[in-house]
């Protein structure tokens, strides 16, 4: 699979579901390269902007999307990797802060 294939795959599985890429193509792109990267190290596409264990049930919280991501764009308008923000955030009418690490230390073997 190419990113622009699974650029176009989660555009619709996500958009039918109301969550939006950004509009930073560029940038998109590249997590989409991070995350067929990850699929073929790890056997899934766990977050491209998180270490991974290599542990499919320990990462379980990562694996693109991220459990995460509903309450970072909540919050923030955009999730931890800024792959999916609100039209908000796009619009620049949610600032387009730092969105803080919320998964727990114990997950990320520390």
């Amino acid at each position: 699979m190419t990113r622009e294939e699974l650029y176009e795959m989660l555009k619709k599985a996500q958009g039918a579901k109301g969550y939006f890429f950004s509009s930073n193509k560029e940038r998109v792109m590249e997590l989409m390269e991070a995350l067929l990267v990850n699929k073929e190290r790890y056997g899934y596409m766990c977050c491209p902007c998180r270490l991974s264990s290599g542990d499919r049930k320990q990462d379980s919280d990562i694996i693109c999307p991220c459990v995460y991501r509903e309450e970072d764009l909540k919050e923030f308008g955009s999730c931890y990797c800024n792959l999916y923000v609100t039209k908000e955030w796009e619009e620049g009418r949610v600032p387009h802060a730092y969105v803080p690490e919320r998964r727990p230390p114990e997950k990320m073997g520390f």
